[in-house]
């Protein structure tokens, strides 16, 4: 129970933390402190339980990966983060599970979704709207798109994980990808690094952001599947996204709307009812 609590606050946490430091951090030079001081963390513990030489016959499956599940995504949800309130951000991730059901059946594995399935499509796209608001038109349509783009991002990642890398190292394959991802943005975050050194709040999300939602979120995050099975792991994804409303809401007085509340219900509605009542995706913000 307590590793369940864990979970629940600790992935609800990042949104929060992306929009301080994205105050006054570049999205890509926040994507690479984070990625590399996880990196620095995890990696000497892959390495010593033997989990990365055996990722060598699967690099490119790796590669495609760690971009759709840490590079890309972490970089559009800050970019989203700079125009957006974290508590909508977290709010709208919530339908990602709504993106995988879809994406599973165009890809052909069902051939048909039944009308329980169908209904529950209808009704977290409802609950979107909802969320959205009638007047989209203030809301930064850009960034919408980037958090639909993570959505798309979160579903396929775990398709890739369990059609081309399944049977490898799973702390392996997460250390492997945000070393990957810290060398790729090196070069391009400091070329936007800060003129003057940031403030404490940001500094804090940043290392809360590696040390705590990346490197130990991942390690606890494994022991909850030992302790519970992986089915059962997965429901902490619910909860992840009122949590980072309310954090929104009380740290950073952040406006919650009744829309945003119904809304939230609705696509939590959805999600049951289009994948059969368990997450079938965990997407790590």
């Amino acid at each position: 129970m307590l590793l369940f609590a864990a979970m629940c606050i600790i992935w609800g946490i990042p949104y929060l933390m992306i929009r301080v430091a994205v105050r006054e951090l570049a999205p890509v030079t926040m994507v690479f402190l984070r990625t590399g001081l996880a990196a620095a963390l995890l990696v000497p513990l892959a390495a010593r339980r033997g989990e990365l030489r055996v990722l060598l016959g699967r690099w490119r499956p790796l590669l495609a990966y760690t971009a759709v599940e840490v590079a890309l995504p972490w970089l559009l949800l800050g970019h989203a983060e700079t125009r957006l309130t974290s508590s909508l951000t977290g709010l709208l991730i919530a339908a990602v599970p709504l993106v995988v059901a879809l994406i599973v059946t165009l890809s052909g594995e069902r051939t048909r979704l039944g009308s329980r399935r169908w209904f529950g499509l209808l009704v977290g796209i409802g609950g979107v709207g909802a969320i959205v608001g009638l007047d989209v038109g203030q809301i930064d349509r850009v960034a919408l798109g980037e958090l639909a783009l993570v959505a798309v991002c979160y579903a396929v990642g775990p398709l890739i994980l369990a059609r081309l890398l399944g049977g490898l190292p799973a702390l392996g394959i997460v250390a492997a990808s945000l070393a990957l991802s810290a060398i790729f943005y090196a070069p391009l975050a400091a070329a936007n690094w800060p003129s003057a050194f940031p403030s404490a709040h940001v500094v804090e999300s940043v290392v809360g952001l590696a040390v705590v939602c990346s490197a130990a979120a991942f390690l606890i995050f494994f022991a909850l599947i030992r302790e519970v099975g992986p089915v059962r792991a997965m429901v902490f994804t619910y909860v992840n996204p009122a949590v980072a409303a309310a954090l929104g809401v009380t740290l950073l007085n952040e406006r919650l709307t009744l829309g945003m509340v119904i809304g939230f219900a609705l696509v939590l509605a959805g999600c049951v009812l289009a994948t059969g009542g368990t997450p079938e995706v965990v997407a790590e913000p």
